[in-house]
C-alpha cells in the first residue's frame, strides 16, 4: 500500500456495508486528487469498493489481498 496516502482508514473488524459507508464518508473531508488507503478484513470488501468506485466516479488506483486483509487506494475524482 502507498505512504503516499491522503488519509488511511482502518476498518478491520467491520463487516458490510460499514467499510463502504466509512470511505464514502472519509472521501467527503478529502480534496480532488487525494486518496484514501483502506483496510479491510470483509471478505465483500473487494467487489464493493470495485463497485463503490465505479458508481462514484473515484479512482480504485490499487486493491491487494495479504493474509485475509484487504487493502485498497482510492483518488478522489
Amino acid at each position: 500500500m502507498s505512504t503516499h496516502a491522503t488519509q488511511t482508514l482502518d476498518a478491520r473488524g467491520m463487516n458490510c456495508p460499514l467499510p463502504i459507508l466509512r470511505t464514502k464518508k472519509a472521501l467527503t473531508g478529502l480534496g480532488k486528487g487525494d486518496t484514501l488507503a483502506v483496510v479491510s478484513t470483509d471478505p465483500g470488501s473487494l467487489k464493493d469498493m470495485q463497485a463503490f468506485c465505479k458508481q462514484t466516479g473515484n479512482e480504485l488506483v490499487s486493491s491487494s489481498e495479504n493474509q485475509g486483509e484487504f487493502a485498497f487506494l482510492i483518488r478522489k475524482s
